[in-house]
């Protein structure tokens, strides 16, 4: 499951759509969790409750479906009025030795709220009696430049290395899902070990690659890619604030598509030399069956309707950093942790996966006891 802040509530209501779809007595059939970002959250959840998938699913919905925007990090006026301080400062007086502040926002509150919800041990359980093949989360790190990928799962699996990213085998924790959902600026960086970590969507080229060095034969990918909006023409230069989400969206968008298209150029690949070769051996390579879900509205777009629901503190710092002083839609759209936000993106990934159920029913109902089957 790909990242992006309060968008991952779209993949919440995909899952639910996925239990409705599947028959009531169904085992999972996901083996291999894989997230990044806030998807690293959810999947790790659906991964604790790896032995029943509907009730996974339930406390996804009930958790998002109440969300405010304090239970991620502190938005009040005291708080972002002392961060400002700390920046103005920072910029003004840094060489006489105030440092300049790793993030504008406290995420305090989201670790409380992962503690009391979050049982890792669960998770742990199950893939000590093999009921979970392999749970991984993806960090980036800003200490060697690299896309980690830190995963938990069977004895026989091992680390792994490619140019820029790495695999490594680890107990996941707390830190690590903080630190794979650490948006850049706007989050503090997580210590772990001897290096420091950031948003999981960061430097990450092949977020199909991780699933697949776990083992996983097919996959079930749902992102939080939006269709394009309608380009208008620009009334001026950009402000602070599409800037910033911009660079966001380039941060969380990009990768995975590029690399949904990789994969199907190379099972049509496979396909062909298995053609040409007309079953006179292996050609050593094998097709990676996958499906992939995605939004089919622009989610900052929905953004705009929920502004209002924004604390007013955030309101007015989002508002600053904009031209016309109200929040930018894709901007904010990342930080809107507010439950009609998150009901209206769960409701669109409902909706989205209920369309392609046919298809979807095809994909799962046949593999339920295939241990290659990942969630990502």
């Amino acid at each position: 499951m790909s990242g992006g802040g309060a968008h991952a509530a779209y993949q919440v209501g995909a899952l639910r759509a996925i239990v409705r779809i599947l028959p009531r007595h169904a085992q999972n059939p996901f083996h291999i969790f894989c997230g990044t970002s806030a998807g690293a959250i959810n999947c790790t959840t659906l991964a604790a409750h790896a032995d029943d998938l509907r009730l996974g699913v339930q406390r996804l919905t009930q958790i998002w479906g109440h969300f405010r925007v304090e239970q991620v990090f502190a938005a009040d006026w005291l708080h972002l009025m002392a961060t400002a301080g700390r920046w103005l400062s920072a910029l003004f007086l840094g060489r006489f030795g105030a440092p300049l502040p790793l993030a504008l926002l406290d995420r305090a509150p989201l670790e409380d709220l992962l503690a009391t919800h979050l049982s890792l041990a669960d998770m742990s359980a199950h893939i000590n009696t093999g009921l979970v093949h392999a749970v991984s989360v993806t960090a980036s790190s800003y200490t060697s430049g690299q896309s980690v990928t830190f995963f938990q799962g069977a004895p026989e699996l091992s680390s792994w290395r490619r140019a820029d990213r790495v695999g490594l085998p680890t107990e996941i924790t707390l830190a690590h899902l903080l630190a794979s959902s650490a948006i850049p600026f706007v989050f503090a960086p997580v210590a772990l070990g001897d290096g420091y970590f950031g948003d999981g969507s960061m430097r990450q080229t092949a977020p199909l690659s991780a699933a697949l060095h776990l083992g996983a034969k097919r996959l079930f990918v749902i992102g939080v890619q939006s269709p394009d909006m309608a380009v208008t023409a620009p009334l001026g230069p950009p402000s602070v604030a599409q800037m910033a989400g911009h660079v966001l969206n380039s941060i969380f968008l990009e990768s995975l598509d590029a690399d949904l298209e990789r994969l199907e150029r190379i099972n049509q690949t496979v396909r062909a030399l298995r053609r040409g070769n007309q079953g006179g051996g292996s050609v050593g390579l094998s097709e990676v069956a996958c499906f992939a879900l995605h939004p089919s509205q622009n989610l900052a777009a929905i953004a705009n309707l929920y502004h209002d629901a924004l604390p007013a503190s955030l309101r007015f710092f989002l508002g600053a950093l904009a031209r016309h002083g109200r929040p930018d839609s894709a901007l904010s759209s990342y930080l809107l942790f507010e439950r009609g936000y998150c009901r209206h993106l769960m409701a669109l990934g409902y909706a989205d996966a209920m369309r392609n159920a046919g298809a979807i029913r095809a994909f799962l109902r046949p593999h339920h006891e295939e241990a290659g089957l990942a969630a990502g």
